[in-house]
Order: structure tokens, then sequence, then C-alpha cells
């Protein structure tokens, strides 16, 4: 079976990862896109362009739908298209709040069809490898996990400065380290919040969010996510018996780039790879199957309840 996908959305990382991933993907067409310019839809070689995201849902020919719109259309749209009968893939985070993820995961229940948050990073066998060694018991007890995901760049007009759409620093770029705790903790997290600071831009979004955690009782988790400082990506686990970081290549956007994985004195190597053409073949295959064999979805609306819970905590203003 080939999975016919229809894209809701023809911006950067549709055209750019998503449109060449699917086209690569042995179990995957790009049958239909629809977006606000139908010439653009049309640069991603689909089979057909539809006029609105509703006919390209209404299309009986299309079997799995992804979503790559603004955080606030989310909802709108994922629960448009579950209730058409379709699969979904949907950009992180899922959805703009804890809430609305249990009101997607009720309608993919009650229509028996995957939704599945389009959290990249954890399709990246340099990651799946971290989550493997932690389980292994080869840094003995974890104590500790530190991560940075910051980036500077013009986002005049973007909707990440609008706090109505859903924009803001934890939202864009802490969903994939929260994501990277569940990962790592084999999905099951318990958490409390011990600390929070914000830096808010003029919009009213958050510019920089610092968080210090504590995870099943026990390991200290820091955060830290930025549209307003240096550069900056990096994974670091502490263990009982050794601590393990990455190395070469970045740590959270590592596409089609060699990389390297640091456990004690012991170097890993990676082969580039496609982690976009990796999900895109790991969610047909589950559609194809029946069931997800990726990772829980309630693991996404924990990863909600954990962002949730940092944008409502006593903050600290710089």
């Amino acid at each position: 079976m080939t999975v016919r996908w229809g894209f809701i959305g023809a911006g950067y990382v549709a055209s750019r990862a998503m449109a060449p991933a699917v086209h690569a993907t042995p179990n995957a067409s790009l049958y239909a896109v629809a977006s606000r310019d139908q010439d653009r839809s049309a640069t991603l070689e689909p089979q057909v362009v539809h006029r609105s995201y509703q006919d390209l849902i209404d299309d009986p020919l299309v079997d799995a739908v992804y979503i790559s719109l603004t955080n606030a259309q989310h909802k709108e749209w994922v629960l448009a298209a579950l209730n058409a009968g379709k699969h979904v893939l949907c950009e992180k985070p899922l959805a703009m709040n804890a809430s609305e993820v249990g009101t997607m995961l009720d309608a993919a229940t009650r229509n028996n069809r995957l939704v599945v948050e389009a959290v990249w990073t954890r399709w990246q066998p340099r990651m799946q490898r971290m989550a493997q060694i932690v389980k292994s018991g080869e840094l003995g007890e974890v104590t500790g996990i530190s991560s940075a995901f910051t980036f500077q760049g013009d986002l005049t007009d973007n909707y990440r400065l609008d706090p109505s759409l859903g924009g803001g620093a934890l939202l864009d770029v802490g969903v994939y380290q929260a994501h990277l705790w569940l990962m790592l903790l084999n999905e099951d997290v318990d958490f409390s919040i011990e600390s929070v600071e914000r830096t808010i831009g003029a919009t009213g979004v958050d510019l920089t969010t610092r968080a210090q955690l504590k995870l099943n009782s026990g390991i200290a988790a820091h955060l830290l996510s930025s549209f307003d400082l240096p550069p900056q990506q990096q994974i670091q686990v502490t263990g009982t018996m050794a601590n393990m970081r990455t190395g070469e290549g970045e740590a959270f956007t590592l596409w089609k780039q060699p990389s390297t994985l640091l456990i004690g004195e012991t170097v890993e190597r990676f082969e580039a790879d496609d982690a976009f053409a990796l999900m895109v073949h790991g969610v047909s295959t589950a559609i194809e199957a029946g069931e997800s064999t990726i990772f829980p979805t309630a693991s996404s609306l924990r990863a909600a309840e954990i962002t949730d819970a940092i944008s409502r905590y006593d903050l600290k203003l710089n």
C-alpha cells in the first residue's frame, strides 16, 4: 500500500523538507496540496492542487493529511481531517495547550484514526540511540538532563511573535526539549517546576524561557529556549556511572549531516540521514498496519502539560 498524502500548507518546512521526504519514501506519495497560494502549492509537485483546505480534506483519495499551519490553526484542521476519516500528521506543537491536545486525541479514538505530532527529532538515529543508552543503564541512574535550543533571526511578520497565533520560544523550540525528556525516560515523566525565568518581547511573547524542573522526583532538568540568544543547541545527560552529550551536528535540528555522540570517553559516529523521510516512512507504515508503533499519543498530551505548566508558572520577567 502507498499512503496518499495531502498537505495543508506549503510553507518552508513543507516545501523544503516534507515534500522531498514524501517523494523519496517508497510507501508514500504526495497526492494533493492546498495552501493560500496555488502556484506555491504546485511547486511541491503533487498530483492535485486543491483550492481550499476543505476541498483537500473532502477528497476521498487522500489517506492522510499533513498540517503545517500556524499553531492556532492546528485544532480546527486536525479535527476536520480526523472527522473526515483521515489520518493526521501535524506540525509541533500539536496544539496551543493540553486541553486542545486532549480534544484531538478523543477525535482520533472516536474515528479510529492516527494523529501524530511531527516531532521529527524523534526519528533521528542519534536521538534514538541516546534513549537506548539511557534505558540500557549504561549511564547508571540518570540524575540530570540539560538542554538548550536558541537562535536569532528576523521574525518580522512571523507568527512566532504573535501570542494569538501560538507564538513564543517555549512553544516553538521548548516543545522539542519536553519530548526529549519523554523519549529518554521511556515516555513516563512526572514533573514539578522549581523555577522559570522569561524575557518578554514587545509583542507579548516569550523571547527566552529558562526553566528548572524535577523529573520523576530525582532528575534535575534544565530547559533553555530562545529566539533572542546566540545560536546554541546542546543536550547533556548526567548519570551516576557516566555522562552523555551531543557532539558534532546540531542537537535538535540535525538533518542530512554527520554527527557524533559522546558517552563517557567513547565517541559514536552517525552518518548523515534524513529524519523527515524516516518520519514519513514510519507514519505511513503505522497507517498501513492500522496501529501506531511510533510513540504513544499520550506523550503529546504530556508534553503539552509540561509546556502549559511552565508557561503558567509564577514568572520572573527580565
